[in-house]
């Protein structure tokens, strides 16, 4: 079973009788509100490619729909359609009453001097303090330039089983990598999921050896509906979400 089958199963089990009252597929980022107040965020793949004036293609209206069918989008074949699933699984599992710890993610990372860290995706707050603290670190990027340090991700395949911590961007979920990363990260001694898509249930990848979850819960759902649906990012999420951490 994949990952993400395995986050849909367990999604849906907790989904009860919630349902959508909102959904804003943005340029950044996709948002999705429940009828409780609820809402989660997922990346939104700018690059995919789709046919005609329709972007989403799956069922309308999405608002109005319980959160249960927005879940199997998890699933589904087209990525548009896993960001929404995700951002729903994020609204329904990423909630304020969870024993999260609080603090920047380098200081839940068990790393030091020897050790090489493969970045998945690019993550440039954490990059000097990385690069201050570990041995090497290798970072890989969908388009990487490898003259600005940045490896394309397919050298992951190559590169990433020698490294000793994986630092994965959750994205990976969306755009169906996550299981092969996770595959050749697996002599990691320590394996993260890093970025606003985490979504923070460590009974689905704690069995997979993900010994970190590093997301947000948002607490300002109207104020990332508005960020959202002009096109905003992380840097304007800040005083509407909590960043934690799941151990």
């Amino acid at each position: 079973m994949s990952i993400q089958e395995k986050l849909k199963e367990y999604t849906l089990a907790i989904s009860q009788s919630a349902r959508v009252s909102s959904v804003c597929i943005g340029l950044g980022y996709t948002a999705v509100l429940l009828d409780d107040g609820r809402a989660g965020v997922a990346y939104t793949f700018r690059e995919e490619k789709h046919q005609g004036c329709s972007v989403f293609q799956g069922r309308r209206p999405l608002a109005g729909s319980s959160a249960a069918e927005l879940v199997n989008y998890i699933t589904s074949p087209a990525m548009i359609e896993r960001t929404v699933g995700i951002a729903t699984a994020n609204a329904l599992i990423n909630t304020a009453d969870r024993p999260y710890a609080g603090g920047d993610t380098l200081e839940h990372l068990d790393i030091g001097p020897d050790d090489t860290v493969g970045m998945i995706g690019y993550f440039g707050p954490l990059i000097a303090p990385l690069q201050k603290r570990v041995k090497d670190l290798l970072i890989f990027e969908l388009n990487g330039d490898p003259a600005a340090g940045v490896y394309p991700e397919e050298a992951a395949s190559r590169l990433l089983p020698a490294c000793t911590v994986a630092l994965i961007t959750s994205t990976s979920i969306i755009n169906n990598t996550i299981d092969g990363l996770l595959k050749k990260a697996a002599g990691c001694r320590v394996r993260a999921l890093l970025g606003a898509s985490t979504p923070l249930a460590p009974e689905v990848f704690k069995p997979q050896g993900v010994n970190l979850l590093s997301g947000v819960v948002v607490t300002d759902a109207k104020g990332i509906f508005q960020v959202v649906s002009e096109a905003g990012g992380m840097r304007f999420f800040k005083n509407l979400i909590k960043k934690v951490n799941i151990l």
